[in-house]
């Protein structure tokens, strides 16, 4: 068909017309930051390429991408982190719950794998693995004598389930080299320490991390305890820093009531994402105490924020860290990760808990170190709030936003008289090392004993306490225990417990004395 040219000055203005409109559209401050950035892009790119190519020496530039996107991500907020692979793997293995390898608590006692204890019913359990052992051989891998580090050991020790390695293991209460095959298995991390009661009817759940296993193992607890009698709940979340926020909610969930909120999101767009209690929770009516501290953070604080503005329970301890933001995770080919901020969460009043990070990450990280230095940690008129931020739960209690949960009721850190640090380093492995090898020096001093015999004998006498002290000093820590005797004793013999009869015991015996747990039972006789 030919062209009639009566029609071409209306082509040529349709075109001018056209090119009037694609001009004005790519002049729009929209499209203008769309080719910025699309800019900025290629020129990342085409400068990573001219180093790969024409650089005068050999280069990886894996590494240079790998620091560019943690300097791109260090100017965002202080959890907006880039996370290689050798770290994703390890942490995606702790929040999954479990793991496969052959089930022992072990640490490089000078030059040897030294077995702490078999984890119950595990693989090396069952194979007769016992505490005290030392591995020299993991099928042919000599390990002894190398220091290897930890994750070269446990790479050697882990592998697929269902797989068999043979250990040859020096026992030395029994003076002898024996050789063990062990058949690997899935090994569960513990997310709930311990479920156990204080009292006839106080219950107590301790939550160290909110992996993906963190609400199943809470309700066996929680199932538990009700069957006990339980009527009052404790759940200690000090120390906590978080984890997966929809296991925090689910907890929420269990007290309570249906339609009753638990928190919400705000993304960038001002989407609200709000999650709502349902009608499945078990323990709705009893009475409900947390327990927070400085160091208890995201969904420890999202579990707290719910409890109290929803006036379900009492927040016991001091103001937890303040961390208010939501976080997703984009996988790479090479098996690392960035884990980016995507929202704020807020508690059921609107308040939003994460502190200020304008400064940098590195005063935002020294903010938790500031509260030693104003006294916040010691009294409660030195925590600093802002009025601005001042929120009503529907009973009218104020609350507070702009920086972690603050308690209803505040317990101060015991007075260290000088070793401020001295409560985190009794909790720290240094404990479990000294306790190991007191032990490994008399594996049958204990071994018939029951837990009320140990508890008698261990507590009348002041030997371990005596040998600690000389064993920090031996390991270049000059701590003077003298004027805190009690809370070290208190701690190194919970943790002879642990090695000796399990978790449970540990917290029986760690709890008696502990500040908070006085603090509810006797805000508990209250009530």
């Amino acid at each position: 068909m030919k062209f009639n040219p009566k029609y071409l000055p209306i082509l040529i203005g349709a075109i001018f017309a056209l090119g009037i409109f694609i001009g004005s559209v790519s002049n729009t401050p929209e499209t203008s930051r769309f080719l910025d950035k699309r800019y900025a892009k290629e020129k990342l790119n085409k400068l990573i390429d001219f180093i790969d190519n024409e650089y005068v020496d050999d280069i990886n530039t894996d590494s240079i991408v790998n620091l560019t996107v943690d300097k791109i991500l260090a100017q965002l907020d202080p959890h907006s982190i880039y996370i290689p692979p050798s770290e994703q793997a390890e942490i995606a293995e702790t929040m999954k719950g479990d793991f496969v390898g052959i089930g022992i608590n072990f640490y490089m006692y000078n030059d040897s794998v030294a077995v702490i204890n078999p984890v119950k019913n595990g693989p090396s359990a069952k194979a007769g693995i016992k505490a005290g052992d030392r591995i020299l051989y993991a099928d042919k891998v000599k390990l002894f004598g190398r220091k290897l580090p930890n994750d070269s050991l446990y790479a050697t020790l882990k592998g697929e389930a269902g797989s068999q390695i043979e250990l040859t293991v020096y026992r030395k209460s029994e003076h002898k080299k024996i050789k063990i095959t062990i058949q690997r298995d899935i090994i569960p991390l513990k997310s709930v320490d311990v479920a156990l009661l204080l009292d006839q009817t106080t219950g107590f759940i301790k939550i160290n991390r909110f992996a993906e296993t963190t609400f199943d193992e809470f309700k066996t607890g929680l199932a538990s305890l009700q069957k006990q009698g339980m009527k009052t709940l404790v759940i200690d979340v000090r120390d906590n820093g978080g984890g997966y926020m929809e296991e925090a909610i689910a907890i929420a969930d269990e007290f309570l009531k249906d339609k009753e909120l638990i928190v919400f999101t705000k993304s960038k767009k001002n989407v609200v994402e709000k999650t709502f209690a349902t009608q499945q929770g078990t323990f709705e009516n009893g009475r409900v105490f947390v327990l927070i501290n400085e160091n208890s953070a995201s969904a420890s604080e999202i579990l707290a924020g719910a409890i109290q503005d929803n006036d379900r329970g009492t927040i016991v301890g001091r103001r937890s860290f303040g961390k208010g933001l939501v976080q997703r995770e984009m996988d790479f080919k090479d098996g690392s990760a960035v884990r980016l901020t995507i929202a704020r969460y807020y508690t059921p009043t609107g308040r939003s808990i994460q502190k200020p990070y304008t400064k940098g990450n590195e005063d935002y990280y020294k903010e938790s170190d500031s509260r030693f230095l104003n006294g916040e940690l010691y009294k409660k008129d030195s925590i600093k709030v802002v009025d601005s931020l001042k929120f009503k739960t529907k009973k009218g209690k104020i609350v507070y936003g702009g920086g972690g949960i603050v308690p209803d009721v505040f317990v101060p850190l015991e007075e260290e008289h000088g070793a401020e640090n001295l409560s985190y380093l009794l909790q720290s492995g240094i404990v479990g090392h000294f306790v190991f090898e007191e032990l490994d020096k008399n594996r049958n001093l204990f071994s018939n004993d029951s837990f009320e015999q140990f508890s008698a004998k261990i507590n009348t006498t002041d030997m371990y306490f005596n040998a600690f002290q000389k064993y920090l000093s031996q390991n270049g820590l000059d701590v003077n225990l003298s004027k805190n005797k009690a809370l070290v004793k208190r701690f190194v013999n919970a943790e002879f417990a642990r090695q000796l009869f399990g978790d449970k015991y540990y917290y029986e015996m760690v709890l008696k004395e502990d500040a908070m747990i006085k603090a509810v039972l006797k805000q508990n006789t209250k009530l």
